[in-house]
């Protein structure tokens, strides 16, 4: 519970840079890594992302490689099924399984490694946000692009209980680990019904606590949210124009350039 994403983004330098900024560096990688047709300009984008967090976000290598791992997995397999089951062209390698042929040909490996190039250049861009602006930052500049105030209190208020509720659940399984409730298969199904039914009951109840407490605050439907200022500086306004005219570049000379 101490190493969730928000720890990272409130203890994080890049927390006092313009939020609009970042989210235009976001948006602006997930567009060209999706824009691109070789593997090459979303690498990049993943390369600038991931040393921006590292080093100018000062997040641990280690907790971002664990980060990556667990999506790059899913990515991985996606990628392989792709790389055995589509395209056509040159044989690359085969093997045969079972008495079935699988072979990898140039089309097939040439799509694969676009598909995951892309990945990651998503995921770096979104883990480059997630680690330098806290959640309650976020929400104060999605109010601002005039989103409905239903949609955003009701998202604020997810997003503050599946915390208290992971909590909640993970003191509750505690207790019957030292009471071994998870001895084993019939105690841990037993235990693990107990524990969903005990957390729907104190999440009605929190409900109601918080309805009646927000109704004694005299809360009138709308939430209020406060962005703090901050300045574009030159020197940032410099870093990002490079890295866009730099990707932009890419885009245009790796046009119709096969990596295999």
């Amino acid at each position: 519970m101490t190493s969730i994403l928000d720890d990272y983004a409130l203890m994080s330098p890049l927390r006092s840079r313009n939020n609009w900024l970042k989210l235009m560096i976001v948006a602006f990688g997930l567009l060209a890594g999706v824009s691109a047709t070789s593997p090459i300009p979303p690498l990049f984008i993943a390369l600038c992302m991931s040393l921006a967090t590292l080093l100018l976000g000062k997040i641990p290598l280690s907790f971002y490689l664990k980060l990556l791992a667990a999506p790059l997995g899913f990515a991985v397999m996606g990628v392989l099924i792709i790389a055995f089951f589509s395209g056509s062209g040159a044989e690359l390698y085969s093997f045969n399984l079972v008495g079935y042929s699988l072979a990898i040909r140039a089309d097939g490996a040439e799509l694969a490694s676009l598909v995951l190039s892309r990945s990651v250049s998503g995921m770096c861009c979104l883990y480059f946000l997630a680690l330098s602006t806290p959640m309650i930052e976020l929400f104060s500049v999605l109010k601002a692009t005039r989103l409905p105030d239903s949609l955003l209190e009701l998202s604020m208020l997810i997003y503050r209980y599946i915390f208290v509720f992971l909590d909640m659940a993970l003191c509750i399984k505690f207790a019957q680990t030292v009471r071994l409730g998870y001895g084993d298969f019939k105690k841990s199904f037993h235990s693990f019904g107990m524990l969903t039914g005990t957390l729907f009951i104190r999440s009605w109840e929190q409900g109601e606590k918080l309805f009646i407490s927000m109704n004694s605050r005299c809360y009138d439907g709308k939430m209020m949210l406060f962005e703090a200022r901050k300045p574009v500086k030159a020197p940032e306004v410099l870093l990002t124009s490079m890295y866009f005219l730099s990707t932009i570049a890419l885009l245009y000379l790796t046009r119709g350039v096969s990596v295999i």
